[in-house]
């Protein structure tokens, strides 16, 4: 699954193609990936004569920022905008965006189509189907609504994001310090591939209980997590995930992983192999002589 450095590429390459992109036809291929509203002709018509204004991300979700354009009925020429909610998208497994300047038929696995005057497509792609998207008319709070987007804990570059919340995070939890990486409500954007690279570079074993992890491990922790992403997002994400940027291309972090896929290869630091078995029903990858 995409997963916050991922989702920020995406999110950066959406924001540098679609400039002035205002959507003036929207075809629904697969009903299911349209979550909110219930009724999809509200969905087509809420997005049609959108501007997509900016792109945002919270955790694993894309958030458009949409205005409605109006045309003056004194002077037709002139045209102003008005606050139209958001597009939120989340890409689950598969799910990525392409952006199509010349008109081709659609693939099988093709769920949502969004058109602009020139006939420009933003082509949403979904093999299994997982990905959602709502729109959120504005006066409405898309956290009220998308009960995943509600209950995020903190952005990892974020203020929030500090000592006191993972020390109450993992204060007296039986639950490994693996699972408490993964969980969205504690720290939003973390899944599999990055708990295991940030706890092999913090020199933490996956499995071990998050109450006996020390406030010098739980540093040293704190500041892999930011490290790890920032090094992915400049790698353009992994090429171990499903996710393919607006280029079509996948990113170049899985040429640098430590741990993860290289099981019973030699670590990069001490020549141990590299174990892994499953921790919450999760692949995990350790080094046991570099991880205690």
């Amino acid at each position: 699954m995409p997963e916050l450095p991922e989702v920020e590429t995406v999110r950066r390459g959406l924001e540098q193609k679609l400039k002035n992109f205002i959507i003036k036809r929207v075809e629904i291929c697969r009903e299911s990936t349209v979550a909110y509203p219930i009724d999809k002709k509200y969905f087509i018509e809420g997005l049609q004569n959108s501007l997509i204004y900016k792109w945002n991300r919270r955790g694993k979700y894309l958030i458009a920022e949409l205005k409605k354009t109006q045309i003056n009925n004194i002077n037709a020429n002139e045209i102003s905008f008005v606050n139209n909610g958001v597009l939120v998208v989340h890409l689950r497994m598969t799910g990525y965006f392409t952006f199509n300047k010349i008109i081709t038929n659609p693939c099988k696995h093709t769920r949502i189509r969004l058109f602009d005057s020139n006939n420009n497509e933003l082509r949403y792609i979904d093999v299994r189907s997982f990905g959602q998207m709502w729109w959120v008319r504005d006066g409405l709070l898309p956290n009220n609504i998308i009960k995943g987007l509600g209950s995020l804990g903190p952005e990892p570059f974020s203020e929030n994001f500090n000592l006191n919340h993972l020390t109450k995070a993992i204060s007296n939890k039986t639950r490994s310090i693996k699972s408490i990486l993964l969980d969205q409500t504690i720290i939003a954007g973390i899944g599999n591939i990055y708990a295991d690279e940030s706890l092999y570079s913090a020199g933490i074993l996956p499995f071990r209980e998050a109450r006996t992890i020390k406030e010098n491990e739980l540093k040293k922790l704190k500041k892999a997590i930011v490290e790890v992403l920032k090094k992915s997002i400049g790698a353009g994400g992994t090429t171990f995930s499903d996710f393919r940027d607006l280029e079509g291309d996948n990113g170049n972090f899985g040429l640098q992983t430590n741990v993860y896929r290289r099981t019973g290869k030699k670590c990069r630091q001490c020549k141990n192999l590299i174990e892994r078995q499953k921790i919450s029903g999760r692949s995990t990858h350790w080094c046991r002589k570099c991880q205690k």
